[in-house]
């Protein structure tokens, strides 16, 4: 029997959430200040002791790309996925997550077994983590399974961060799935109680934290993951079933803004009043993930304008290069200090972290630029049979009609129409 496609303006989803993508930079910076902080200490100790509770807390913008992945690629494949299991579909979502990541992921991967490399011959500071640069970890390097293997996910990767990518891996696989569930959700479950589940689904590693009292414990990675990617994909399907007014918009962008100061404000005040037992209170933020990110997708005026500005969604679209190269440019200063017997300590302090934080953004930016969108639509056209039949016919079409062969640079007006909304 075929089926009926529900009717409603909301049901068809199209168009970038700029907010979202403007929020992605704000969460990649946040982590890459978190692992700058030795050289913040050094360079402007004022500039760090003002915010440490902030900056002590940069992980959590991993747990906040967790839920934004969940929100986008539900937001983009509910209506496309969510109706029956199809094999065909799931294999083409799964290399199209490839094209997104992979490219980009495989280079900063060989960066960094080049890097140590280097260091093993050039100067006098050879890297002490060439352990762990076996055959075994380079095919799971490659696989995006290094993290599946271990409870901690510190020293899983070769470039450090990228066991963040690894973990999404494993939630892109469950996508099949989950995404299932979530359009029956969707269609039988109103849009508030959609936002409380999205908010139960949250607080697994929230508990977690209280009664550990750590944030960081074995296997916390998985329910980091797992559970942050299904709330972001809760709060798609609550936001698919709004159709909030003008009115409600507005306030939806107050409270974004609301929610921002709120996370900040909780921040030093965990700081200042840390829970008894438990010593990384200030994770306990996550919990405002879920309003902040449903806030901005549905806000107009205030926050959600801000983010949506052109530098902040280029920032966005640059911030899972960022992400991925910022360790290596922190691994690559730290060499060159000890090589050297520099210091940031000082008057040229500051200078030298403006330099280091440069060519941090400008390799970012290289990177977006030179591998990750040529790769990802050059991954993309792979998929794309039946537009390359479309126009293999076509030519031979017109070939038997004028006689003349036609260029084969037509099927570059055959790419694929990109996924607006972006992800990992």
């Amino acid at each position: 029997m075929k089926h009926q496609r529900p009717h409603g303006k909301n049901v068809v989803r199209s168009g970038e959430i700029k907010a979202l993508t403007g929020l992605r930079i704000v969460a990649a910076v946040w982590v890459v200040l978190f692992h700058f902080r030795p050289l913040l200490h050094d360079a402007a100790p004022g500039f760090l002791d003002a915010l440490t509770p902030v900056l002590n807390c940069g992980a959590q913008g991993v747990d906040l790309f967790f839920m934004l992945s969940g929100f986008v690629l539900t937001w983009n494949y509910l209506d496309r996925m969510g109706w029956a299991w199809s094999t065909r579909a799931t294999v083409h979502f799964l290399w199209l997550r490839l094209a997104r990541v992979w490219p980009v992921y495989l280079v900063t991967l060989h960066l960094a077994a080049l890097w140590v490399i280097f260091t093993l011959h050039v100067g006098h500071v050879p890297s002490q983590e060439i352990y762990r640069f076996t055959a075994i970890s380079y095919v799971r390097q490659v696989l995006l399974v290094q993290l599946w293997f271990q409870p901690f996910f510190d020293n899983s990767s070769w470039d450090g961060p990228a066991w963040s990518i690894s973990a999404e891996w494993l939630a892109y696989l469950l996508f099949g799935l989950l995404v299932l569930v979530i359009f029956r959700l969707a269609r039988t479950t109103r849009a508030r109680n959609l936002i409380w589940l999205a908010v139960a689904a949250s607080l697994p590693p929230v508990v977690s934290l209280l009664v550990t009292g750590q944030f960081y414990t074995p296997w916390s990675w998985l329910p980091r993951i797992v559970m942050q990617f299904t709330a972001g994909a809760l709060v798609a399907a609550a936001v698919s079933r709004l159709q909030p007014t003008d009115r409600g918009r507005r306030t939806a962008g107050y409270l974004s803004l609301l929610l921002i100061a709120g996370v900040g404000g909780l921040l030093y005040w965990f700081d200042a009043h840390p829970l008894h037992g438990v010593t990384d209170t200030s994770g306990l933020v996550d919990v405002l993930f879920v309003p902040l990110v449903m806030t901005l997708a549905i806000g107009t005026g205030s926050l959600p304008a801000l983010l949506s500005t052109r530098p902040m969604v280029y920032g966005g679209q640059i911030s899972f290069c960022l992400y991925m190269v910022h360790e290596l440019a922190h691994t690559a200063w730290i060499w060159t200090a000890e090589q050297f017997q520099l210091t940031m300590v000082g008057n040229n302090g500051k200078l030298l972290l403006a330099g280091v934080l440069a060519v941090t953004f400008v390799t970012a930016i290289v990177l977006y630029h030179v591998v990750e969108e040529p790769a990802r639509r050059w991954m993309r056209t792979m998929v794309d049979i039946d537009r390359l039949k479309a126009d293999a016919d076509a030519d031979q079409a017109a070939h038997l009609a004028t006689g003349k062969l036609q260029s084969v640079d037509g099927t570059q007006e055959g790419r694929p129409k990109p996924i607006s909304a972006r992800a990992g």
